[in-house]
């Protein structure tokens, strides 16, 4: 079997020694082809780059990474890595572009796990900020329109994908193949007129499927 290639990887943070300590964490399966320390930095990076991930802090001068994830969460993969446990900012950063949202005391192998799913455009949430998610699923009324030409199955995947899980592990719940969530979630897209499983996260919340 040929060796996976390492993901190329841009990391931003306005902190050069976490910078350096991150890199020194991923490891072999992720090359760093690019640092920041500001938004706009980033966002060159990026566009200059074009990497397969982007690993960011929520806090950076000019924008942080809300700016980031707004220009460039349409074209590759952005998690934040931050200190931040705040529900607001975990909100805003899925609804600004993030795929996923790690907090920096993250386990190390759990880290490299979580940012490469993410690179595959897996949502990835840190379990601490699970509760998060989920308390502000079920406090949202219940939608109407779009969300009501779900079928039973697809909500329950929908649920799950705002969760945070893999396809994988949404397969292994609902005893289903991989394959089969992968078309539940194009089809949730297709009918909810979504081009982006940080959009259909940001549905679901908006809407409190459950």
């Amino acid at each position: 079997m040929a060796e996976l290639r390492a993901l190329r990887v841009v990391v931003a943070d306005d902190h050069q020694i976490w910078r350096s300590g991150l890199r020194a964490d991923l490891g072999e399966n992720f090359a760093v082809v690019g640092e920041a320390g500001t938004a706009i930095e980033a966002i060159e990076a990026i566009r200059r780059e074009k990497p397969d991930l982007v690993v960011c802090d929520l806090n950076m001068p000019e924008g942080g990474g809300i700016k980031v994830a707004r220009e460039c969460g349409a074209d590759v993969p952005i998690v934040m890595l931050t200190v931040s446990e705040s529900e607001r900012d975990l909100l805003d950063a899925v609804a600004a572009g993030a795929v996923g949202y790690l907090v920096k005391s993250t386990p190390v192998e759990e880290l490299r796990r979580g940012l490469w799913q993410a690179a595959q455009g897996e949502p990835v949430f840190s379990p601490s900020l699970a509760a998060l998610v989920l308390g502000e699923f079920r406090r949202m009324h219940k939608g109407s329109g779009g969300g009501q030409a779900l079928s039973e199955r697809e909500r329950e995947v929908l649920q799950y994908v705002a969760r945070g899980h893999t396809y994988r592990e949404i397969g292994e719940q609902l005893f289903i193949a991989e394959k089969t969530v992968e078309n539940h979630v194009r089809n949730i897209l297709g009918k909810l007129h979504l081009n982006r499983k940080q959009e259909l996260i940001r549905y679901a919340l908006d809407h409190g499927l459950e």
